[in-house]
């Protein structure tokens, strides 16, 4: 949220909490931070163990062909003062092209990572954003502010409650 906004939210709050007869009404407001909601989370946990499970297998492919790369290219710097220039020709151009497609496979792992990551997370985010609207429901809040936030009192900061309700949600989607 721009900083415009919140300033626009923190005057309207400020008048309405000095309006007439607000003396008598208590106003309601909660933050929750963001960043420990999708590290702390049961759901985020899960989604990124799943994403582990789903990637690990072509991680370890990448890392393995660039440790062979590397040992062959290592072989070569040994062994070219004593090889036939043709040799070491065909043997560099064999490095290239292998190092190549690693960066390819690199290019494509981390771009298939990227979605699933983004998926995974727009999940969590609209998982967590059903728990944040019946806490807000059922606990008549006035406002729930979510990140932008300069500074937040543990009184105001329901981090903690949503963590609790979305991993009490258990795996429902």
């Amino acid at each position: 949220m721009k900083p415009s906004h919140l300033a626009s939210i923190a005057l309207a709050l400020v008048l309405a909490a000095t309006a007439p007869g607000a003396a008598t009404q208590e106003l309601r407001i909660g933050y929750i931070n963001s960043e420990r909601l999708l590290r702390e989370s049961a759901p985020a946990k899960a989604a990124q163990t799943k994403l582990e499970a789903e990637f690990g297998r072509r991680e370890r492919e990448i890392t393995d062909d660039a440790a062979q790369i590397k040992a062959a290219a290592d072989r070569l710097d040994k062994d070219a003062p004593t090889l036939a220039e043709a040799e070491r020709n065909r043997r560099q151009r064999e490095l290239v092209e292998r190092d190549r497609d690693l960066q390819r496979k690199r290019r494509a792992f981390q771009e298939d990572l990227n979605q699933r990551k983004n998926e995974e997370l727009a999940n969590v985010v609209e998982r967590a954003n059903r728990v944040i609207k019946k806490i807000f429901d059922d606990e008549k809040y006035d406002l729930i502010l979510q990140d932008g936030v300069v500074f937040a009192g543990a009184r105001v900061d329901i981090t903690d409650k949503v963590i609790r309700a979305l991993n009490a949600d258990g795996g429902a989607r």
